[in-house]
């Protein structure tokens, strides 16, 4: 599994993650107690690992921390990039701490490596969520900070708030087939040196079936690692696929050991435009 630099952190991770949003319906069902397919997932999340991949994403909203936990429980918790998101009705300074707190507990761990705000909060100052987030950072719970769903304005602002720490991550829906974020935040995200944690990196699972990937599949790589490797190869982007498989996951983390030529990645940008 290749590695490279997550933003100006000094953490070198895996080149793509896994994620662990599943459905609607799994968190609705979470909240009353009922995960269907736990142990599968936590399998899957677990040959992640075994793979090589060190980065593993969350939220408290997913109901799927304690899934990480119990996959987690057994590596070396320094090795991995353990992130989590806060809710965006969490983002008063002390609703913020509170939820942290939760998190680390169903997580089962005295760290998290990144905090995002998952998604903005217009009722709620942006100065008040991010200076919550640095005195963690300050206690040492806490290494680095992110936003997710944040407008290129958004980013600039919660970036313009913090006072002893920088941004650094930005998460967004992003794949061969949804390349908006290309126009504004990436651009920013490259000359900021922020990483840009990709979901739904697969076009919402319609990439696998795409034939106009045939081409840069050839020596035995499927569909659904040139895309993934598309994404991957780019200087601060890291897809996180969803690990609900075993299986698929250790297709996907075959996307982390090689890479398109240049040729490659010109066909593609051109067929996907």
């Amino acid at each position: 599994m290749q590695l490279k630099d997550f933003a100006k952190t000094g953490r070198k991770v895996s080149v793509l993650g896994v994620g662990t949003y599943y459905d609607p319906a799994w968190i609705a069902t979470g909240f009353l107690g009922w995960k269907r397919g736990a142990r599968e997932k936590v399998e899957a999340i677990r040959a992640g690992l075994d793979a090589g991949i060190t980065l593993v994403d969350t939220a408290e909203i997913y109901q799927s921390e304690p899934l990480v936990a119990k996959a987690i429980a057994e590596k070396n918790r320094d090795e991995i990039f353990l992130a989590t998101k806060v809710w965006s009705n969490h983002l008063h300074r002390d609703e913020l701490v509170s939820a942290f707190g939760r998190s680390l507990a169903r997580l089962g761990t005295k760290y998290v490596d990144l905090y995002q705000v998952h998604f903005p909060n217009p009722r709620v100052p942006i100065q008040e969520t991010m200076s919550a987030m640095e005195k963690l950072v300050e206690d040492g719970k806490l290494r680095h900070i992110g936003v997710s769903n944040f407008s290129l304005e958004q980013i600039k602002d919660a970036q313009a708030a913090l006072r002893k720490t920088e941004l650094s991550a930005v998460q967004l829906d992003y794949s061969l087939l949804h390349r908006a974020v290309e126009n504004d935040v990436l651009p920013y995200c490259d000359s900021e040196k922020i990483a840009l944690l990709a979901y739904y990196p697969l076009g919402h699972g319609k990439l696998p079936s795409d034939s106009r990937l045939d081409q840069a599949a050839g020596n035995g790589r499927t569909r659904a690692q040139v895309a993934l490797q598309w994404l991957a190869g780019k200087p601060n982007v890291f897809p996180i696929p969803r690990a609900s498989r075993a299986e698929h996951v250790w297709e996907n983390a075959g996307a982390g050991t090689w890479e398109l030529s240049e040729g490659q990645r010109e066909d593609l940008d051109s067929k996907y435009r």
